[in-house]
């Protein structure tokens, strides 16, 4: 059974439903440990006082907030857990919206679910089939981890989801960035690679995706273990030149329809 992270309720209007919060996700990336050269031994990682000179263990370190050179407010548990805010016991709906309005933004972030406690077992499943019928998402404000968090509340299957959303300040701008200007699109070209995005065009289903990196990662790591230094490398694709734009756009068209057609026919198609 996993363990929650957070309890509080959900409030909107003066409905309050009493959830738990739980990760929706877990990280799957492979971690190193970082070695000392000579002993091929794991470093630790030292939380040390330089003043007076000895380690500090981590559940005796403090938050200390630097307010000049030197000085620093002093924050414990008791403190964080006194900030005047009702976003730390509560996740506060502030508006309904719809999900053109937040979908494919760059606002989304970590990803939870919310449990029902067992009294509240009605208004929660409301609350989720009243959004799901109504195609809407609620935005709220939530505070835990240290910190406030914007956030969104939308229904998958039979659970509440919250993703907890950047803050607009948060959100770089790409004015900065070196965009092409004034670019001259042919209209063959054009009308050629909305004919590859067609026949590109499938139902998104996760599970047809998988990590590669973190097999042929954990594959490196066997082929080092058993003493083979020989690994292939991956050559880096070549550029597509303008003047053979066009070309690689048919052919590309081709390749994509013929896949489709073995795929279809439930054999594997040829490299191209």
């Amino acid at each position: 059974m996993p363990r929650s992270i957070w309890k509080g309720v959900i409030s909107f209007g003066l409905v309050a439903i009493p959830i738990r919060v739980y990760l929706a996700t877990e990280s799957k990336s492979i971690h190193f440990r970082l070695l000392c050269p000579k002993h091929k031994e794991p470093i630790k990682m030292r939380r040390w006082c330089v003043e007076g000179e000895h380690e500090v263990a981590w559940n005796e370190a403090l938050r200390g907030f630097e307010i000049s050179k030197g000085r620093y407010v002093i924050l414990d548990e008791k403190d964080l857990e006194k900030i005047p805010l009702p976003t730390t016991k509560a996740i506060e709906i502030s508006r309904f919206v719809t999900e053109e309005e937040v979908q494919g933004e760059l606002y989304f972030q970590s990803a939870y679910y919310l449990e029902p406690e067992k009294a509240a077992a009605k208004p929660y499943a409301l609350l989720r089939k009243a959004l799901d019928e109504s195609k809407r998402l609620a935005i709220a404000k939530v505070a835990f981890r240290d910190r406030e968090h914007l956030c969104a509340l939308r229904p998958v299957d039979e659970v509440l989801l919250m993703n907890t959303l950047y803050w607009p300040d948060e959100i770089r701008s790409y004015q900065d960035l070196d965009l092409p200007e004034r670019v001259t699109v042919n209209a063959r070209e054009l009308q050629m690679a909305k004919s590859l995005i067609d026949a590109m065009t499938a139902e998104f289903d996760p599970s047809e995706f998988k990590d590669e990196y973190r097999e042929a990662l954990l594959e490196l790591i066997k082929a080092k273990q058993k003493g083979k230094e020989e690994i292939v490398e991956v050559e880096e694709p070549e550029p597509t030149a303008v003047a053979d734009l066009m070309d690689a756009l048919k052919r590309s068209v081709e390749a994509t329809k013929k896949g489709e057609r073995a795929r279809k026919a439930g054999r594997k198609p040829r490299a191209a």
